[in-house]
């Protein structure tokens, strides 16, 4: 027995969802469909010419009622969305032209409170590429579009306005490394006023570093919306989804300011917060000023001679990435740079025989390289980079490791989160430093600052055996505990 074809019975299904409201039709259409399913197992290949003719207005009225659901669904879900996240509509201005940003700009001049934050593009660029920037201050909420509104300057002078009294203004952020970048690139200065967010939740005993979304739930009680994470901000138009998304970033940021704060100021720890903002906005200020050749993966080892090698090779793939905007290291890599100093020649036809050195894109430059490390052939031996001594000592894995249980001890007895007060590479810092009897690098940070005042004096003690750790409560979260030893009466340095 043949089967009755599927498309067959699937014109039958649609014919009996449409007609099921309509009872006097049910009979003609049984015996109908009983006549075509004879007919189309005695002729498969012919049309029924009774399921052809209703066959658009069913599916139209179909496709009305799956329209219909759709709608009802996704209606429910943002529903469901907007009471799960705590997060409403939110209405904002969108500064699009010069004269919407003056206008703006005028208007949050004298604004105390300004929380900020951007939106950029840093994976194939030589400096990460501002797309968006989103401002909370007083009544104003806004996004500014850099592409169409042109030199935002004008922005960043305010925030990095040092005329206006200290403490007048209070410009808010979170994990502002790249928002300190922009408003020096911009403008030259570092930001006044600013208050990281993710730095001060560290000085109170939340984690760090925190995400924005782990502060606005644990301090505002709200989910910030995740379906725009790895949107392309430099696409134009953004839809109203990524405005949106972007703007919840900044509209929680005075009233996390408002609770961090007072548990800072319950703290005594003010002082602190504004010595490790200087540091953070002072380490990237120098990371933009300063040349970071040293930072070439592999060249620790190399001679004199090759670091500056390095050196002049570093300072042409700067220019050239600077000039087609594009990854350093994508101009050339690290291993390559490091390969050229040690062979140490000038001489192009040894270039291109290093592995590597053959790819397409440095046939135009063999010159240019070649130049490069002739450059630094030539200068004088005095003038030459300088290795950094080791030191006379290496200090002992199990003693750091120890070492870092301390700080992970101190630091919640103290409630600070651990990380922002040091990590092991401090830690061999000090203890190099410590077992060294030579004075001839700077002072470690964990010696500087609150952090000497907090782990300093306490590492000293331990290096000198005058305090030992030990289990005081299994069931606490943090069970360990500092106790003097006995006989112990020396002096802190």
């Amino acid at each position: 027995m043949k089967s009755t074809p599927l498309r067959f019975l699937r014109g039958i299904l649609i014919q009996a969802t449409a007609t099921s409201d309509r009872p006097e039709a049910a009979g003609k259409l049984q015996s109908s469909s009983k006549q075509n399913a004879r007919n189309k197992c005695q002729a498969p290949f012919r049309r029924c010419p009774q399921q052809a003719a209703p066959k658009k207005d069913l599916r139209h009225l179909f496709l009305k009622r799956s329209e219909t659901a759709f709608q009802e669904r996704n209606l429910r879900e943002i529903n469901v969305a907007q009471q799960d996240t705590g997060f409403a509509a939110v209405n904002y201005d969108s500064i699009e032209t010069p004269s919407q940003f003056a206008e703006f700009c005028e208007a949050i001049a004298d604004e105390p409170v300004i929380g900020f934050d951007t939106e950029f593009v840093s994976e194939d660029c030589y400096r990460p590429e501002l797309c968006l920037v989103q401002v909370a201050a007083g009544k104003h909420l806004a996004v500014i579009d850099p592409y169409t509104v042109g030199d935002t300057k004008p922005f960043w002078d305010i925030l990095t306005d040092d005329q206006i009294e200290p403490g007048s203004r209070v410009v808010i952020a979170h994990a502002a490394r790249e928002e300190i970048r922009f408003a020096y690139r911009y403008s030259g200065r570092p930001i006044a006023g600013l208050f990281d967010t993710q730095l001060a939740a560290g000085f109170v005993g939340i984690e760090y570093p925190a995400s924005l979304a782990t502060l606005v739930q644990k301090l505002v009680g709200q989910t910030l919306p995740k379906g725009e994470t790895r949107t392309n901000w430099r696409h134009r138009p953004l839809t109203k989804d990524q405005l949106t998304y972007a703007l919840h970033d900044v509209t929680t940021l005075a009233e996390m300011h408002s609770k961090l704060i007072a548990d800072v100021k319950a703290l005594d720890r003010v002082s602190w917060l504004d010595e490790e903002t200087d540091r953070l906005q002072k380490k990237v200020i120098d990371a933009e000023e300063s040349e970071n050749w040293q930072r070439v993966s592999g060249s620790s080892g190399l001679k004199p001679r090759q670091l500056e090698i390095i050196r002049h090779l570093w300072r042409w793939r700067e220019e050239i990435a600077r000039t087609k905007n594009r990854l350093p290291r994508r101009v050339m890599r690290d291993d390559l740079m490091v390969e050229l100093a040690k062979k140490g020649s000038p001489d192009t036809k040894k270039i291109r025989n290093i592995r590597g050195m053959e790819r397409r894109g440095y046939n135009d430059q063999y010159d240019e390289i070649g130049a490069a490390i002739a450059a630094a052939l030539d200068v004088p031996d005095e003038h030459l980079p300088r290795r950094t001594r080791g030191r006379s000592r290496s200090a002992s894995p199990m003693l750091s490791q120890f070492l870092s249980t301390s700080i992970a001890c101190i630091s919640r007895q103290q409630k600070l989160a651990p990380a922002i007060v040091g990590n092991s590479d401090d830690v061999k810092e000090l203890l190099s430093y410590e077992l060294d009897p030579r004075r001839g690098t700077p002072t470690p940070s964990l010696l500087k600052g609150w952090r000497g005042d907090i782990v300093g004096t306490a590492f000293r003690k331990i290096l000198r055996g005058e305090l030992a750790i030990r289990v005081a409560d299994t069931s606490e979260q943090q069970p360990l505990e500092f106790v003097e030893c006995e006989g112990s009466n020396q002096p802190d340095e």
